[in-house]
């Protein structure tokens, strides 16, 4: 199960049939394994003419056609239980939404820290052109 805020399902749609032979949920192509985002369905209007606030006479509908709206899904691994990691299709809105916890790689690189001791020590002093003498 990958670690998701508020959906115990982790992307498998509730409504989804058991399949024989895995305990795994189907999930639809192309859609979010998280939300069960996929594509919808829409037209495209094509105008013809100049709108009137342009100075026109008005546009007119030359055609409508069908088309699919297609969801922004990226390929991501995201951690699952303790330490492993598994590759989800995963749509931007979740990835924003901070539904999935992305996979750490490796550790953010960190300066060793330096203690700051007064009066021991020689004193730094500056040089180059415009050290002060």
């Amino acid at each position: 199960m990958a670690i998701l805020k508020g959906f115990p399902g982790a992307g498998l749609r509730p409504d989804a049939p058991l399949t024989r032979d895995t305990d795994k949920r189907r999930t639809v192509a192309r859609s979010c394994e998280v939300c069960g985002k996929g594509f919808s369905m829409g037209n495209t209007v094509t105008l013809r003419g100049k709108a009137k606030y342009l100075g026109g006479v008005g546009t007119k509908v030359t055609g409508i056609s069908r088309r699919k709206f297609k969801p922004n899904l990226q390929r991501l691994r995201v951690t699952v239980g303790r330490g492993t990691s598994t590759t989800l299709l995963v749509c931007t809105q979740c990835i924003k939404g901070g539904k999935v916890t992305k996979l750490v790689r490796q550790k953010p690189f960190r300066l060793p820290s330096v203690e700051k001791t007064k009066g021991t020590g020689p004193e730094a002093v500056p040089s180059g052109p415009r050290a002060r003498p």
